[in-house]
């Protein structure tokens, strides 16, 4: 049988997620793969279930095709997977720990950076052997990104932090706007600085993160437990509500900080339940600011599914991160990572060290972003300087230079040849995948659900064996036919 090549995977937003099973991360979302056994026969497609927030089987290894039967026995295992995978208090019980933690003396707190939990005296001699902290200030406990370490799965929960700078440089922007309550999904460093200030800086926020362990420094109004892959509150109803009542705020910004190896399409989906919800709940009319913090190479994928926002120059940087940031240490151009808005441009107003306001785009830039007059705008991208290409009829990195063979603007020792991107599924190349007017038509692939019982099930042939060759015989043959031939050249000589 011809071996099946998978042409690539496309979520499937549109199925709702009450009828999809769970995983531990929540409701999982339905996948479809395409798969062609040759490039002349048409394609099938295969839908299966899988982890929302996990793109990676090793970090979640949930799995179902549409269709199959899964048993009793297996559900029952898998809800008992889903319970253990969760953590062993409820947020109100972490947080009365915290409570208790906080009437304590700073000198007799710790935190135990092995389990991730606040200690009292009590406490600590369970924890003799694993890594301690100690003393654990006030300032401590208002800030506790400083006391976690960092997940760094880059596709699941990536916690790369902001810089004091950036926290800075977005605080004054939303006091500037008049916003007074700022929506943080994944953006713990702001949420910190705004809570433990809230006061001074006139503003309230809620932080939705998937991140347990802020269970046991924030409040449940504060914090709630959130999945941003598939909108899931762990905290159920109770949660729910606590984010539907902020919502209700007109003068509100959403910040969301995602993993980078998100899809974009599932982030846009969920940002617009955000928006909607915002809408419906608070009676709005207008749209919901929105910042959303991704690298500047992503551009084009969030215009795809979000078109009313524009990409800013600003450099996000990284306190955590190796080379997202401006320092000795960073990238040549500095961070990669930018502030895609739906707030016009003009009105967030850049550092003037770095930036420059150009009057004709009507938006701050970076000081190296030069004015193109034939694309009448700034079109630098990654903070260098672009030059425009008359056969592209577009601005290019001026590291780039036009390749006649590839028909566009490469690097001087790039290969040409390249394979053209196409659609998988007609291979047509005037559109993409997701495009094809063909799509619906596909077949689905037929598949073998348990209930199939063994006998009806297709047997593989037996692969014939062949009689293994020492190495010692394999040598001894290869010398037979060297003398061989060697009498057979002295007998012509």
């Amino acid at each position: 049988m011809p071996k099946e090549n998978s042409c690539g995977v496309d979520v499937c937003l549109e199925s709702p997620l009450e009828n999809a099973p769970h995983c531990p991360h929540g409701p999982t979302l339905l996948f479809q793969r395409y798969i062609k056994q040759s490039a002349r026969e048409d394609a099938t497609v295969q839908k299966f279930y899988a982890c929302s927030a996990c793109r990676d089987r090793k970090d979640c290894s949930f799995f179902q095709q549409v269709g199959e039967k899964v048993s009793e026995a297996k559900l029952n295992a898998r809800e008992d997977m889903n319970r253990k995978s969760q953590p062993p208090n409820s947020h109100r019980e972490y947080y009365t720990s915290f409570e208790k933690a906080k009437l304590t003396p700073a000198s007799s707190r710790t935190f135990c950076q092995t389990c991730n939990v606040l200690l009292i005296p009590k406490d600590k001699p369970s924890h003799q052997d694993h890594k301690l902290l100690s003393p654990v200030t006030d300032a401590d406990l208002q800030k506790p990104s400083h006391l976690l370490k960092p997940l760094d799965n880059k596709k699941t929960n990536a916690q790369y932090l902001f810089s004091d700078e950036t926290v800075s440089f977005m605080l004054s922007t939303f006091r500037r706007l008049g916003f007074t309550h700022v929506l943080c999904v994944g953006s713990p460093r702001i949420f910190e600085a705004i809570s433990s200030d809230e006061s001074s800086l006139g503003m309230q926020a809620l932080l939705l993160d998937i991140d347990h362990r802020y269970q046991q420094f924030f409040s449940p109004d504060h914090f709630c437990r959130y999945n941003m892959f598939n909108h899931h509150f762990f905290g159920g109803e109770e949660s729910k509500k606590i984010y539907t009542k902020f919502l209700r705020n007109e003068k509100l910004v959403v910040v969301t900080d995602p993993p980078f190896g998100g899809l974009v399409e599932v982030i846009a989906f969920t940002v617009k339940k955000i928006m909607q919800e915002w809408k419906v709940e608070g009676k709005h009319e207008k749209n919901l600011p929105l910042m959303w913090i991704f690298p500047y190479f992503m551009e084009k994928k969030i215009e795809e599914f979000l078109p009313t926002l524009t990409m800013l120059d600003y450099k996000v940087d990284y306190s955590n991160h190796a080379v997202f940031h401006g320092g000795p240490m960073g990238r040549k151009q500095g961070s990669p990572v930018r502030i895609f808005t739906n707030i016009p441009p003009i009105d967030v107003i850049l550092p003037e060290d770095s930036y420059k306001l150009c009057a004709r785009c009507q938006r701050y830039v970076s000081k190296q972003n030069v004015h193109c007059d034939v694309c009448d705008a700034c079109t630098s991208k990654d903070g260098g300087a672009y030059v425009h290409c008359f056969k592209c009829e577009t601005c290019v990195k001026s590291s780039r230079v036009h390749c006649n063979k590839c028909n566009c603007c490469e690097l001087p020792d790039h290969s040409c040849g390249r394979t053209l991107e196409g659609c998988h599924i007609c291979g047509e190349m005037d559109h993409k995948r997701r495009d094809c007017p063909n799509k619906n038509s596909v077949k689905v692939q037929k598949r073998h659900d348990e209930s199939q019982s063994v006998e009806d099930r297709p047997r593989k042939k037996k692969r014939t064996e062949k009689p293994e060759t020492s190495k010692k015989n394999n040598a001894g043959n290869r010398a037979y036919k060297q003398r061989k031939l060697r009498k057979q050249r002295q007998k012509k000589s």
